[in-house]
């Protein structure tokens, strides 16, 4: 079965270049026995800096690059020549990468928007030649600098998708469906749990030639925030929407429960994803009539907008986008998207889980996780030579 192409996930090792060393170098030709210092400056080592690219959608082009150095900079010489500034090694990532310590989990810097360059590791400084220690009372020195060290880091770099929509739902809830039925985007549809294991971004039109971007993610499941099912690698794509559109089938027993269940595992996983604003639609609504639908709405929640929608027969997608794009463009929501452009916090990385995700990526093989409380007595243990 072919590697899907979708990559959201990868951990890379990098380096920046040291610093060249100073040189210490005394003049001495023809005629000019006392020449003085003439050492040059070593250069600068050159710099890992991550860079937005919109042209990228995911990160399968760093897969298999797992080790990014930058180049070292040269040593100063004599006659006061300056040492070669190393060359700045960039890495374009796609809008909406995030960065963690793979040490500590610990969170480094993003990247949200086409051309932001964000400095990851730092070039040493290159060191001073005797040149530039020269004094009246010492004028012939004979030291110099060496260059500052490279500093390393191996990082987690994370995709969350931006998109304006999130579809927010149970599988086999319609989220593909309606994706399908509202924008050009053809996911795979079919009728068994977790057809979609990658998120599928799609652009729906509106009037006057409008349109926002709605994002559809896997299916939740009833512990999806604790690792249950593909939710917890894949709730960190709606953490970036604007809007949330959660979806139940109408023929569920109770829709409210089923919503008030979604919600605790969004809150679960990041509680300030509640402060989102919130549509709910009530999917496959061609299989109920009107007077079930009357009795529906009086068992649905009462505190955000609701859509009796069927993404089969078209029915309510008019609708269902003016809802949509009345709350994207409201006040309220545009205010809050300023406020969390400034105050956006960035929880560390969960390290607990960390061995368990790389496994699943296939980073560390087939190597077999082990924990020490399985081994009783670890000093008896005899190695086979």
């Amino acid at each position: 079965m072919p590697e899907s192409n979708f990559v959201d996930y990868v951990k890379i090792y990098c380096r920046s270049g040291k610093g060249g060393r100073g040189s210490m170098h005394l003049r001495h030709v023809k005629y000019q026995p006392n020449g003085g210092p003439d050492g040059g400056d070593g250069g600068k080592g050159g710099s890992v800096i991550l860079r937005g690219n919109h042209n990228y959608w995911t990160l399968l082009h760093l897969k298999y690059q797992r080790h990014v150095y930058a180049q070292h900079g040269g040593n100063g010489a004599k006659a006061k020549c300056h040492g070669t500034n190393g060359k700045d090694e960039y890495i374009d990532v796609p809008c909406g990468t995030v960065v963690y310590d793979a040490e500590t989990g610990k969170y480094v810097c993003d990247v949200t928007y086409d051309g932001q360059e964000v400095v990851l590791l730092k070039g040493g400084r290159g060191g001073l030649g005797n040149f530039q220690f020269r004094t009246a009372t010492n004028q012939a020195p004979r030291y110099a600098q060496p260059g500052e060290p490279m500093q390393e880091m191996t990082v987690i770099l994370e995709l969350k998708l931006l998109a304006d929509v999130g579809l927010v739902g149970f599988p086999n809830a319609g989220k593909s469906t309606l994706l399908s039925a509202l924008s050009s985007a053809r996911p795979k549809i079919a009728n068994y749990p977790f057809t979609t294991l990658e998120p599928s971004l799609g652009i729906v039109g509106y009037h006057d030639r409008q349109s926002f971007v709605m994002a559809d993610i896997p299916g939740i499941i009833e512990g999806a925030s604790e690792g249950k099912g593909l939710g917890l690698r894949f709730l960190r794509h709606i953490e970036r929407n604007s809007l949330l559109l959660f979806m139940v089938p109408g023929d569920t027993a109770d829709i409210k429960k089923e919503y008030e269940i979604l919600l605790g595992e969004l809150r679960n996983f990041n509680p300030e994803m509640l402060d989102k604003h919130r549509v709910l639609a009530v999917t496959k609504c061609d299989l109920l009539d009107d007077e079930l639908i009357e009795m529906l709405k009086a068992t649905i929640p009462d505190d955000l907008p609701v859509v009796f929608i069927s993404s089969v027969a078209n029915q309510g997608l008019n609708e269902l986008k003016d809802v949509l794009w009345r709350e994207l463009n409201s006040e309220s929501n545009k205010l809050q998207e300023i406020t969390a452009e400034d105050t956006l916090v960035h929880r560390n990385k969960d390290m607990s889980r960390f061995a368990a995700e790389m496994k699943e990526e296939g980073e560390y093989g087939d190597i077999e996780f082990v924990d020490e409380e399985d081994i009783e007595d670890l000093d008896d243990f005899e190695y086979e030579e």
